[in-house]
This record gives structure tokens, sequence and C-alpha cells, in this order.
């Protein structure tokens, strides 16, 4: 059963979470941006209209949020005294202490994540790494990882593009992730993903190693102000694989975006390739590739940002893109992240979708450092 002091520790974290979220002034910032939705031409101006009421959703999920937290503290206290009557068991108040501390450590958890980013959507994109089809195959393996993490948190996800492997798994895949704060919490799954496990492709039965990349960009909506130039941009279309379909390999429904893109700080240039195979619709396919060309546009913003403020904060601890950040050890039942040190021993539930103890963790270390 839980101890007097877990219940006030309850107390003070709901009562702390009231002060750092400025509930009571949220509140009023609701009324006041719901009075600017009753002028009479509102939505004759749809995107500012949908703007503006983006905001007020966005303030009253806080003000959502903390009120879960607080029912959920006052029925742990009002448990804490009906179990001298009896009327409440060890089992259900323990029950309802677990069920307020994931709220409250859900909330801490979204209140680290203040960057103008972390409430958008985003594009993940899986390559597998040297190795042929023991890589391909752990690509598959963390593509299901992360849909799977997705779904049990209510986000939206469309695959923009998948290429198959030779013989089994995949060579890449791009994943559109579409909800609040998916970007702010995968953003720390960015970099190099290594397995080691006895390969069920070796016939001898051998520990090998294989690799594959996250890259992790936020996914832009129309609210952001990115700057594409249609001149840098061509197209070519082309026949969509795979499996189904009367007009597969037949309809070029396929698009392949190339945009000549020249870094604006370094002057640098390079050429930016997008396929989307997403649809059998050819100029939704193409919509989708420009949303994402935008996103890794806004991306590279953020990159130059982050590269700064890594100037100025030499002293601290920088995360390379594209770094080793976390080891899958199957025979030793273990997954272990390389920059916080956090890893468990359900190797199962991390493959399952089970990541939220090594994001909690990433964010406790770095959040501060992104402020």
């Amino acid at each position: 059963m839980i101890t007097q002091e877990q219940l006030k520790e309850a107390v003070e974290r709901k009562d702390a979470l009231k002060r750092y979220l400025d509930v009571d002034n949220k509140k009023i910032q609701i009324e006041e941006e719901e009075l600017r939705t009753h002028v009479p031409d509102f939505w004759e101006h749809p995107k500012e209209a949908q703007a503006q009421m983006k905001k007020i959703k966005d303030l009253q999920a806080w003000v959502n949020g903390y009120a879960e937290v607080e029912t959920a503290v006052e029925e742990l206290q009002n448990g804490w005294d009906f179990i001298k009557e009896e009327l409440v068991t060890e089992e259900e108040l323990d029950a309802m202490y677990a069920d307020a501390i994931g709220k409250i450590e859900a909330l801490e958890l979204r209140n680290m994540l203040r960057r103008e980013e972390d409430h958008m959507g985003v594009v993940l994109k899986i390559n597998s790494g040297a190795g042929g089809t023991e890589s391909q195959d752990w690509a598959s393996m963390l593509m299901r990882m992360y849909l799977r993490y997705c779904e049990k948190h209510g986000y939206k996800t469309s695959i923009a593009n998948l290429l198959e492997g030779d013989e089994a798994g995949i060579k890449s895949c791009t994943i559109n992730v579409e909800g609040d704060f998916a970007y702010g919490y995968l953003k720390s799954e960015n970099g190099v993903h290594r397995l080691v496990r006895v390969s069920p492709y070796n016939a001898q039965g051998k520990r090998m190693t294989s690799f594959a990349s996250v890259f992790v960009t936020p996914l832009v909506d129309d609210a952001i102000e990115v700057k594409v130039e249609p001149a840098l941009m061509s197209w070519d279309t082309f026949r969509s694989g795979g499996a189904g379909g009367q007009n597969v390999n037949k309809v070029e429904s396929g698009v392949r975006l190339r945009y000549q893109y020249t870094d604006p700080y370094t002057g640098e240039k390079e050429e930016i390739l997008i396929e989307n195979t997403e649809t059998r619709d050819q100029p939704k396919n193409r919509e989708n590739a420009l949303r994402h060309l935008r996103s890794i546009l806004y991306e590279k913003e953020l990159a130059h940002r982050m590269e700064e403020q890594a100037k100025v904060e030499a002293g601290k601890m920088k995360i390379e893109w594209g770094s080793q950040i976390r080891s899958y050890v199957f025979d030793d039942r273990r997954v272990k992240d390389h920059r916080t040190n956090f890893q468990t021993s359900d190797v199962n539930g991390v493959m399952d979708g089970d990541l939220d103890g090594f994001i909690k963790a990433y964010l406790m270390e770095f959040s501060g450092n992104e402020a």
C-alpha cells in the first residue's frame, strides 16, 4: 500500500503543475481568444480562423490535462480517507496512485516540450545500413516498433514511401505521423540504432550486428511559412510497385521531386530527392512530396539554430545528428540508450512500441539544453 509521504508528494506535484502551467491564466486566455471568434467576418479568412481555433485548442488541452491530474489526485485523497473505513481496498488505492502518478508524469513531460516545433507532427524516415538482408530485416522491425508506438499514443500514421528489401525486410521507408507533440516526443529517436542478435538468416547461428538509421523532422503544416522556389524544382513520374491493384506497374502515379537547395548560411549546394507513392493519385502524391520538402527545409533551419546554440553552450553535452544512440541486444535481454544510460530488459515491450521510458529519460536530460 502507498505511504502518506507518497500521497503528499502526489499532491505537491499536482500543485506545482498548476503553478508551472499557469492554469488560471490559461482559462482567462481561452475566454479572451474565444471572444475573437465571435466577430461576424471571422470565417471569411479561413487560414487565420483555423490558426485562431488551433490556438484555443492548444490552450484548452493544457487546461484539460491539468483537470485530469486534479481529478485523479482528488480521488486518491478520497481513497486514502476511505481505506480507514474499509470502503476501498489496498489494491484499489494503489491503482488510484498509479493512475494519478501516470497522469502527473505525462503532463510534466509535455511541459518540457516548449520549442516552437515540438507540437508538430513528424516525418520519420528509416534507412537500413550495410549488411543486406539482416539490416533490412532490422529496419522493418524498427518500422513496426514506431507504428505500434504511434498506435498506442493515438497518432495518425501514413506510409509516404516504402522500398522493400531484396529477400526480407525493407531498405527504407518514410512515415508521416500526425498528432499533438509527436515531434516533441519522437525527436529523441533521431540517430543510428544498433541490433545484436543470433541471426535467423545465418546458417551457423552466429551473433550478428546490424544498423539502421532513423531521421526525424517536423511535419510542417500550412501555418508554418517555408519558402520554396518553384524554379529549383523538377519532377519525374514512375510506376508504383507493390502487390494488388489493377493500375500497379501500369499507371505512373509515383512521383519523384528533385530540389536544388543552396544553404543560405554556408553556400553549400545539394539536391534534395523525395519519392512519394502514398496514393494511386499522382496530384495527391505531388502534394505530399511538396509537404515533405517543406518539412526538410524547415528542419534544415532548425538544425542551423541548434548549431548556433551549441556554439554558445560549448560546455554542454552535444547530441550529434546521426550518431549511434541505442543498442538492442536480444539474447542478453537488454536495450540501452547510450545518451542517457537508460536501459530495460523488456526487449519484447520495446519492440512492441513501449518507448516512453527512453523518451522520458531523453527529455529529462536534454530538454534544458534546448530551451
